[in-house]
C-alpha cells in the first residue's frame, strides 16, 4: 500500500537523521559511516514510491481527493529524500569533527536537532491522523527552528571575532545548524502538502494566516467545549 511505503520511508528517514545528530554529538566516525551508507536505501525507496504513484496516475486517472493524494504523495517523497540527504551532510560534518578541536563553548545543536526530528515526527501523525491542525502545528514550528539557526549563527560570529581557538569546529557545528534549519523547512513543505491533500487548499503563499486561523480554530472548539461542560454541569 502506498501510504504504508511513504510511512516506512517516514521512518526510515527519521532513523538516519536521528544517528547522524548522535555521530555529531559523540564525534562518532563509525555511527557517521552507517548513515553515510544508508543513504542508497533511501534513494531506493524514493524512486519505488515515485513508479507507483506515476503508475496509479497513469492507470487509474484519479480525480478529487485521490488526485491530491496522490501529488500530495510525489511531493512529500521528494521531500523526505532530501531530508535523507541533509541527515549525510550532517554525518559528513560529524567525521570531520572527530578530528577538530573541541568549541570553547556549548551550542544548541542538540535542542535545534530535537525540535526538527519532533516536526517530522508530528507531520506523520498529522499524515496518519489525517489532521490538518496537527500539520499547521508543524508549520508553526519552522519559525522557531529559524530563530535558533539566527541564533547559532550569531553565537559563532560572536567567538570567531574573539578568536576561539577552534574556529574549524565552530563553522562544522554551524553547518549543522544549517542542514537542520532546511530539514525544518522540509518538514513545514510536507505540512502544506498535507493540508492540500486533506483540504484542497494550497497555503503555500498564505500559511502564517492559515496558521492564526487554525489557532483560532482550535481556540474556539476548547472555548466550546468547556462552555458545554459549564452548561451540563449547571443544575
Amino acid at each position: 500500500m502506498l501510504k504504508e511505503r511513504v510511512l516506512r520511508q517516514s521512518i526510515a528517514v527519521e532513523d538516519r537523521l536521528r544517528k547522524a545528530l548522535l555521530a555529531v554529538a559523540n564525534r562518532d566516525v563509525a555511527l557517521a559511516g552507517t548513515v553515510m551508507e544508508g543513504d542508497a536505501e533511501i534513494d531506493q525507496r524514493e524512486v519505488a514510491i515515485e513508479e507507483e504513484c506515476l503508475k496509479l496516475l497513469a492507470l487509474h486517472q484519479p480525480v478529487a481527493s485521490d488526485l491530491r493524494f496522490l501529488i500530495a504523495t510525489l511531493k512529500v517523497n521528494n521531500d523526505l529524500e532530501r531530508i535523507g540527504d541533509l541527515a549525510v551532510n550532517m554525518a559528513d560534518r560529524a567525521r570531520l569533527l572527530a578530528a577538530a578541536p573541541l568549541p570553547g563553548i556549548g551550542l544548541p545543536i542538540d535542542r535545534m536537532g530535537a525540535l526538527a526530528i519532533g516536526m517530522l515526527r508530528k507531520v506523520f501523525q498529522a499524515f496518519m491522523d489525517h489532521d490538518a491542525r496537527l500539520a499547521a502545528e508543524v508549520v508553526a514550528s519552522d519559525d522557531e527552528v529559524d530563530d535558533m539557526n539566527r541564533a547559532m549563527i550569531a553565537a559563532v560570529v560572536g567567538r570567531l571575532r574573539a578568536d576561539d581557538p577552534s574556529p574549524e569546529a565552530l563553522l562544522l557545528l554551524l553547518g549543522v545548524s544549517r542542514e537542520l534549519e532546511r530539514v525544518g523547512d522540509h518538514a513545514s513543505n510536507i505540512a502544506e502538502d498535507l493540508i492540500y491533500m486533506f483540504q484542497g487548499e494550497i497555503v503555500r503563499h498564505h500559511k502564517a494566516g492559515f496558521v492564526r486561523a487554525t489557532t483560532r480554530e482550535l481556540s474556539d472548539a476548547a472555548g466550546g467545549t468547556a462552555c458545554a461542560s459549564s452548561s451540563r454541569a449547571t443544575p
